[in-house]
């Protein structure tokens, strides 16, 4: 059988999602715990893998297993288990064939900028103090939809076959005191999101111009782009699937 977990985690204290030698993941965490549960081995699988200190409100990952379980129990008893900057929101059975990563039609994210300090947001949020052109930088996000290739935006040594990806939403929203881009895409690449926002905060500073952005994704050269922001601000928030769960 096989079964979904959706999870969420705080990644202050991770090396992100993927296991990694001498290094605490997630990924982890989790695969510790279901052994415990299980007293056996447990590979899992996660729909993503989100750079250290990143933070995920949903993700989600599968594992099989001989036996049919209680996932109510096994949600229940996994929750016991690990840390408190992970929490285990649901556990499903699935189609044999249901894969987290490969099935998965897209994922959301979002970035987090303060300008005021904030002791309850200064860990979670990106602090900026200078006043950020909020049309300008919603401007460059509109061109981010008539792009597909985004090698520009991802880390330079990485062994993806392609660097397409299918922009569906890119927006800028202040919301109280916080500034939350949004963006959802079929796929991103490693640093994409950080490396985006980066750039449209240099043309939300006047530091560059919304055309220049053009050049800059046409370039394909990550130098070109603009530095990317701080892991804290970063929260992975939704993973949309097709019908996969075994009703």
């Amino acid at each position: 059988m096989r079964y979904f977990i959706e999870l969420a985690y705080f990644g202050e204290n991770y090396h992100g999602w993927q296991n990694q030698p001498d290094a605490v993941s997630v990924q982890e965490k989790l695969e510790t715990a279901l052994g415990r549960l299980f007293q056996q081995t447990v590979e899992i699988t996660g729909a993503g893998r989100t750079d250290a200190g990143v933070h995920a409100k949903q993700i989600f990952a599968h594992f099989d297993t001989l036996e049919n379980i209680d996932t109510e129990q096994v949600q229940f008893k996994l929750n016991s288990m690990l840390p408190q900057d992970i929490a285990i929101n649901n556990v499903f059975a699935v189609k044999p064939q249901a894969h987290a990563r490969f099935d998965a039609l897209s994922r959301s994210y979002e970035y987090l900028i303060i300008n005021k300090k904030d002791p309850f947001l200064m860990d979670r949020a990106h602090f900026i103090k200078k006043n950020l052109d909020i049309d300008k930088m919603n401007e460059a996000a509109e061109i981010l939809k008539t792009y597909t290739n985004f090698k520009c935006f991802s880390k330079s040594r990485t062994d993806v076959k392609t660097y397409n990806c299918k922009i569906e939403q890119a927006r800028w929203e202040k919301e109280g005191d916080v500034l939350k881009f949004r963006i959802t895409a079929d796929r991103f690449l490693r640093n994409m999101v950080r490396a985006i926002v980066g750039s449209l905060i240099e043309i939300g500073l006047g530091k560059t111009t919304v055309e220049n952005l053009h050049k800059i994704i046409r370039s394909e050269d990550r130098s070109r782009a603009g530095t990317s922001v701080p892991a804290k601000g970063l929260y992975l928030t939704k993973v949309i699937y097709p019908n996969i769960a075994i009703e």
